[in-house]
């Protein structure tokens, strides 16, 4: 049935789609009987399927990736889906257009998506307000990170405003440090760089009443020594966790014509050419850190077995992104079935 609405939809400019997907989930929220419909379809339920991450207890190991609701807008729509936790983000202390249009691409062939969004958003003040009215059991990560026009200089200013003023609606941090959309942003990976937001934003932690976990998110394109880096970072200044991975900035192995690739231009790459660097970063972190550093696994989800690989490598949950534009809503089902099948062999 997803494959006629996703043919409609692939008539029309990413973007455009999106926000027109966005609009009917919305709607169908708001009316009660459509809303118990759509969760008595895709929502399921079990004790198998529960976990604990970093204190926090999930119904199940499924979420939504940032990217898709940016501005908390959408998240109890969301919720109808399946998804035990949203991530929503990536949050600026500023509101910020973004880059121009057009700034998120298809590449059907090879079930990807291309963004240089540019971290558009309505600023973090913007974003409070929409989450001072979620239900408690809704979990929500804030994904945070510095306005476009900030000096990474000045970078652990823009994180703690954003900490601070979201820390009593999430219940979890993801530290964006890896966004490909923006120019310099790769620096702030940088071990001072690092160093400094990271430092800055576990002492206010400290002042906190509550401990709520705070997640760094890598990106696939870190070569060994510096992932090396980075773990060593986040084990001396107590990070709990790590989002792996955020989108490439490669194309290699791709089917589309060089063609395509070259008219779309830069920008951020997710969706299946990015699993097994998903999976490999994964992997890596898990056998360094002795199993003892919590991951959520996103990259390349396409599939239940996609996610069965990421839950293999090391990771106890997993987000989806691109999956849910290519293969449906269902696909969140789809995983815990196939989690939950995987526990009675």
């Amino acid at each position: 049935m997803y494959r006629i609405f996703r043919r409609i939809f692939f008539m029309f400019s990413a973007e455009k789609a999106h926000g027109f997907v966005l609009g009917i989930m919305r709607a169908v929220y708001c009316i009660p009987p459509l809303r118990a419909l759509v969760r008595s379809f895709f929502c399921i339920r079990h004790p198998s399927l529960e976990r604990e991450f970093c204190g926090l207890k999930f119904a199940n190991p499924v979420g939504l990736a940032a990217g898709f609701d940016k501005n908390a807008k959408y998240y109890k729509a969301f919720s109808m889906l399946g998804f035990s936790f949203i991530e929503i983000g990536t949050v600026t202390p500023e509101a910020q257009p973004g880059n121009p249009q057009p700034r998120l691409f298809r590449l059907v062939r090879d079930k990807a998506l291309i963004n240089r969004m540019g971290l558009n958003n309505d600023g973090v003040e913007a974003v409070v307000n929409r989450l001072k009215s979620r239900r408690p059991k809704i979990l929500i990560g804030g994904n945070i990170g510095k306005n476009t026009q900030t000096a990474n200089a000045d970078a652990p200013a823009d994180y703690l405003t954003c900490f601070r003023q979201l820390y009593p609606y999430v219940d979890y941090f993801t530290v964006n440090v890896s966004c490909p959309n923006v120019s310099g942003w790769s620096a702030l990976q940088t071990a001072d760089s690092l160093r400094e937001i990271l430092s800055a934003l576990m002492k206010e932690r400290n002042r906190q009443e509550q401990r709520k976990p705070v997640l760094l998110k890598i990106s696939p394109d870190l070569s060994f020594l510096h992932l090396e880096a980075v773990l060593e970072i986040t084990d001396k200044i107590k990070v709990d966790g790590i989002v792996a991975v955020n989108t490439t900035t490669r194309r290699a192995g791709l089917a589309v014509e060089q063609e395509r690739i070259e008219s779309v231009g830069e920008g951020g790459m997710s969706g299946k050419p990015l699993i097994w660097k998903a999976l490999e970063t994964i992997n890596y972190i898990r056998q360094r850190t002795k199993g003892k550093l919590p991951i959520i696994g996103v990259g390349g989800i396409m599939s239940a077995e996609d996610a069965i690989h990421h839950i293999n490598a090391g990771a106890t949950l997993v987000e989806v992104y691109s999956g849910l534009v290519y293969e449906g809503p269902s696909l969140v089902k789809k995983i815990n079935k196939a989690i939950l099948r995987q526990g009675k062999q």
